[in-house]
């Protein structure tokens, strides 16, 4: 189908546009199970939702090899939802919330690698942390058996100035160069429109949704 097509070649496109070491994660929040599925066997592997209860219904339902990332806002009473399978959690942004994770993953016998968000855009969106919180973060995540912080996520501003963007990543590869070790080597920046400047800027985990579900005008035309 040309849909299959479409989907199946952004995705080469992309794969063959990044480095080795950059890994790509399909946004695949409210796309639909079929649309995941031509994605699937183009290949992708990793998948990333927002929403807990959406996630949990799409890993019962699709294949078992599908490693499922949490890219969104997790409230503390959703973690249960995910707790039993989640591959890597983005978005973590309180101790409250890492220590939900820890205590959710123990009762599923299991060690939860988790990144910290850090708060880089110039729009005051509720979710992020600052550069002060990030220690007193790692200092808590150490004390607990059954959480790993293995990096960090940020998101840039919503804007077209490519400078700025730029420049925001930057600040997060900083921040990223200062912690880099063997346990933290995890750096999750860039979208569907700046993924290229992020990717520049030493990310190796890219979040892909639009550019990769959206047909693009040439096919629907063609449809």
């Amino acid at each position: 189908s040309i849909k299959l097509v479409n989907i199946s070649s952004k995705i080469s496109q992309i794969k063959n546009n990044i480095p080795n070491n950059v890994r790509l994660i399909a946004v695949s929040k409210k796309r639909s199970n079929s649309e995941i599925l031509d994605a699937y066997q183009a290949g992708q592997r990793l998948f990333g939702e927002n929403n807990a209860l959406e996630l949990k219904r799409k890993y019962s339902e699709l294949p078992d090899d599908i490693k499922w990332h949490m890219i969104g806002h997790l409230q503390t009473n959703k973690v249960k939802y995910i707790a039993p399978f989640i591959s890597l959690i983005h978005s973590v942004d309180s101790i409250k919330l890492i220590k939900e994770i820890n205590k959710r993953a123990k009762q599923n016998n299991r060690i939860i690698n988790c990144l910290l968000q850090i708060h880089i855009a110039v729009e005051s969106t509720k979710y992020g942390l600052n550069i002060n919180q990030i220690n007193e973060m790692i200092v808590e995540s150490d004390k607990l058996e059954n959480i790993r912080i293995i990096g960090f996520m940020g998101m840039a501003s919503n804007t077209n100035n490519t400078a700025q963007i730029n420049s925001e990543f930057a600040q997060l590869r900083e921040i990223f160069n200062n912690y880099k070790s063997a346990n933290i080597y995890q750096l999750s920046m860039g979208m569907s429109s700046d993924y290229k400047i992020a990717v520049r800027n030493g990310s190796n985990l890219i979040r892909v949704g639009s550019y990769i579900f959206e047909k693009s005008q040439k096919n629907e035309r063609n449809n």
